[in-house]
């Protein structure tokens, strides 16, 4: 099982819409999927049209209780193929309960063993902070995708999750964070500031900037409401042609070790203080 955790600390920039519709896009392509709600506002959850409020077990019961493994708590969806492991404000105590456990770190690692072989792809949607819970979903992580919103205060959510990285790469031996790459949200093409900063992510990160954009509109942002992926919501809309097609450079993409990404000097130097200052210019 390819394990996507989608991770950035900074809210507000497409974690749970990226991986609803990009867990939803994988079934659609035909992969057997997981999606493991880590968010305690479960906005995954209601993407899938369930009320956190009343689940009797979520991921939360999951990570808190060894008798409650995570097949238990895992729903179905209206996608054909496509699974949801919910979650709802419990889980939102989760990291107090886990402090004690021995391995906490692996919690989430071990739950994916009795899954393993059930599913191809499981995406993991973290909560905008860099607490416990992501640090389990980047540990069990085979990849993890970067959703990154086009404004000026993009590097800094990027720079925190890359530093993480580094940590759990230095105290979790062999545990190796692979960005699979940066996805640019948000997208308007017709602004000066999104075209600016497009072009300038591309020149700093290269290659590790997804081909593929998402661009910011009405539909995606209708289809939560309607307790719906886009893929079912508007199969025909820009939004969902555009997961699709992240599924399938997704398909074709390497990922590429922090350890090696925190040696290239493109990232050193627009990581830099300097580079940092350019890039809030730019967008000014």
């Amino acid at each position: 099982m390819r394990t996507i955790a989608i991770a950035n600390q900074k809210g507000g920039c497409g974690k749970t819409t990226t991986a609803v519709n990009l867990a939803a896009a994988f079934a659609k392509h035909g992969k057997r999927t997981l999606i493991v709600d880590l968010d305690p506002q479960g906005h995954s959850t209601l993407g899938f049209g369930y009320d956190p409020e009343t689940l009797d077990k979520t991921i939360y019961h999951s990570l808190t209780n060894v008798q409650i493994p995570l097949p238990r708590v895992i729903l179905g969806t209206n996608i054909e193929g496509l699974h949801v492991a919910p979650s709802n404000i419990l889980l939102s105590g989760a990291e107090l309960e886990m402090a004690d456990i021995i391995g906490r770190e692996f919690v989430l690692t071990e739950q994916f063993r009795l899954v393993n072989e059930e599913y191809d792809f499981c995406v993991m949607d973290c909560p905008p902070s860099l607490g416990l819970l992501t640090l389990n979903a980047l540990v069990a992580s085979t990849d993890v995708i970067v959703p990154v919103q086009v404004n000026y205060y993009a590097m800094e959510g990027l720079r925190q999750l890359l530093e993480t990285a580094d940590i759990i790469r230095m105290n979790f031996k062999p545990c190796y964070v692979k960005i699979l790459g940066l996805l640019l949200t948000f997208v308007e093409d017709r602004t000066l500031l999104s075209r600016q900063i497009q072009q300038q992510m591309r020149e700093f990160f290269g290659d590790l900037v997804f081909d593929t954009v998402i661009h910011r509109t009405v539909r995606l942002a209708e289809a939560p409401s309607a307790g719906e992926s886009i893929l079912t919501f508007s199969p025909e809309s820009r939004g969902a042609k555009e997961y699709i097609a992240l599924v399938e450079e997704i398909i074709r993409r390497e990922a590429v070790s922090t350890e090696e990404i925190s040696g290239e000097k493109a990232l050193t130097e627009a990581l830099s203080q300097d580079h940092e200052k350019t890039f809030n210019q730019g967008g000014q």
